[in-house]
């Protein structure tokens, strides 16, 4: 883009900005009116298990949110000797779930639980015998309502719940809502009313009428609002938080705090039905938008929404990468031993690419990456595992095989159901996050897990701080009547290039044999969790 023309678009405000706390990395990018980026900005935080609770401080969000700003504001004075004033509309967008409660002077009453923490099966038990509906151990109610069985002395405190990117919206703007996909990971969402389930809220505060909590369910969840609906705007206070240096205006338009399931999909063009999308990362979960409601309530499959509130069905897995980050790790360590200098995205693409070369059911290898417990295999725990008979044909290219396989073990269990039990059809799945990093390795491996063409186009290496951004675009530039999935489909993915890897029949047919020792080993996985502490 010519210079003078995005300084000019920067000083207008005529950009919008996105901005996605992930697991490792909280990232901003500021979008023109032609949706390329002019600049980005990056953090690194790591999640830490506190007293067995996985978790972040919320000084981190702020000291990170202000460094991934600051370091974007550098990036637009290195560019574009500009400062950045003002902006057309912002959109934050971060992890969906977990559990972060408020009392009445707005002061956190527990640690924050991400989604990460797997604690609250008897909640979810019971919840899901409640309300008819699947409610999975890391959604806010679960968290909740399993804080309500252990009698917690805060329960009574409570009187705001919501998820990371609800609080630093709330933070930013003094408004207590929520975008209505990342809604839906706290609470079921009624496709039809686009809010939360009515009869359901009811059914809880009866639920627990003999506990006389000062509250009702419905008072202190954030109020749900759909794709293009204005969300308030960046108060002073809300700016100084955002940009310590005191550059940034407030009055600055804000879109729907979203969570990442829904920024993924806007990201891969995803939100219309029959079409679908897989984020691997840290955790992995695969999104299709559904023609029809399921059969029946599967625990291993959980219903949320798109940012515009229809129904999606969601498979979500703790682990996906983190072991295999680990290994790749171990080798560098090993290179640098040896005085060998090599940088991580040579050593990962070298290490994905070795795993092509390896036999197609990984020569008999078997490896876990559960650094945390697994809803869809039913560990409440977990331990990284990599086991081998001697018989077994052990090589690096097995070894890194093994490694990408296992990384997607779990997500193959629960679309299994889907395709399997259902029959729910998919013309597209499109890839997007690490894995797909390395070119076309982590596609090959995912189309063989699923046994259909994956596709992965050059936008969604952005990744959700991109998605959140065009958010805040549909919300300010949209026209009368304009649905997102059109405006997704005729003005920002028109045009975009794509690469397309189709199942190849012998990776589908090793995958399979894979998937037998996987599913059988998880005794193995069960006798290292009780014997590993």
């Amino acid at each position: 883009m010519d210079v003078r023309k995005a300084r000019d678009f920067i000083k207008e405000g005529k950009t919008v900005l996105g901005i996605e706390l992930g697991s490792t990395r909280i990232k901003g990018v500021l979008l023109d009116q032609d949706y390329e980026i002019l600049a980005s900005g990056g953090h690194a935080w790591e999640n830490r298990l506190e007293d067995g609770i996985w978790t972040y401080h919320l000084d981190e969000v702020w000291t990170g949110l202000q460094d991934c700003f600051a370091d974007l504001q550098k990036d637009v004075k290195k560019r574009y000797d500009a400062e950045l004033e003002t902006i057309g509309a912002i959109g934050i967008s971060a992890m969906m779930h977990g559990y972060l409660v408020f009392d009445e002077n707005d002061e956190l009453l527990v640690p924050f639980r991400t989604w990460r923490n797997t604690m609250t099966e008897p909640a979810t038990i019971e919840l899901m015998e409640l309300f008819g509906h699947q409610i999975p151990q890391r959604w806010s109610v679960a968290h909740l309502y399993q804080s309500v069985l252990d009698d917690l002395e805060h329960v009574k405190q409570i009187r705001y719940m919501t998820t990371l990117s609800g609080y630093v919206h709330w933070m930013l703007t003094g408004e207590k809502v929520l975008g209505v996909d990342d809604a839906s990971g706290m609470f079921p969402i009624d496709a039809e009313t686009k809010t939360y389930y009515e009869e359901m809220l009811e059914a809880f505060d009866a639920r627990v009428a003999d506990k006389n909590y000062p509250w009702k369910l419905r008072e202190i969840l954030p109020e749900p609002l759909t794709a293009g609906e204005a969300a308030g705007v960046l108060t002073e206070t809300g700016a100084r938080l955002l940009d310590s240096s005191g550059t940034l205006k407030a009055g600055i338009p804000m879109c729907p705090p979203a969570g990442d399931a829904g920024t993924g999909m806007v990201a891969t063009n995803s939100v219309k039905v029959r079409t679908g999308n897989v984020s691997a990362g840290t955790s992995v979960f695969s999104m299709i938008v559904l023609e029809k409601k399921l059969s029946r309530v599967y625990p291993e499959i959980d219903i949320v929404t798109t940012p515009e509130g229809n129904s999606v069905a969601m498979v979500h897995c703790n682990n996906c990468t983190s072991d295999l980050n680990a290994w790749v790790n171990v080798f560098k360590e090993f290179c640098d031993t040896f005085g060998v200098e090599v940088d991580m995205d040579t050593l990962y693409s070298g290490l994905y690419n070795k795993a092509l070369e390896g036999d197609k059911d990984c020569g008999g290898l078997l490896a876990y990456n559960y650094f945390s417990g697994e809803h869809i295999t039913h560990f409440a725990e977990g331990r990284p595992l990599f086991v081998r008979e001697q018989s077994c044909r052990f090589s690096l290219a097995n070894f890194m095989r093994t490694h990408l396989y296992t990384s997607l073990g779990a997500i193959k269990v629960g679309n299994d159901l889907l395709i399997a039990n259902e029959g729910v059809k998919v013309d597209v799945i499109w890839g997007h996050g690490g894995l797909f990093k390395t070119k076309g390795v982590g596609q090959k491996v995912l189309a063989a897990a699923l046994n259909t063409p994956v596709s992965v186009m050059k936008t969604a290496g952005e990744g959700g701080a991109w998605g959140v951004a065009i958010l805040a675009a549909y919300m300010l530039w949209k026209e009368d009547g304009e649905t997102l999935c059109d405006y997704l489909e005729n003005k920002i993915f028109a045009g975009v290039e794509s690469v397309t890897v189709e199942p190849d029949a012998e990776d589908v047919a090793g995958y399979e044999a894979f998937m037998e020792r996987y599913r059988a080993g998880l005794l193995i996985e069960k006798a290292a969790v009780e014997t590993l502490r």
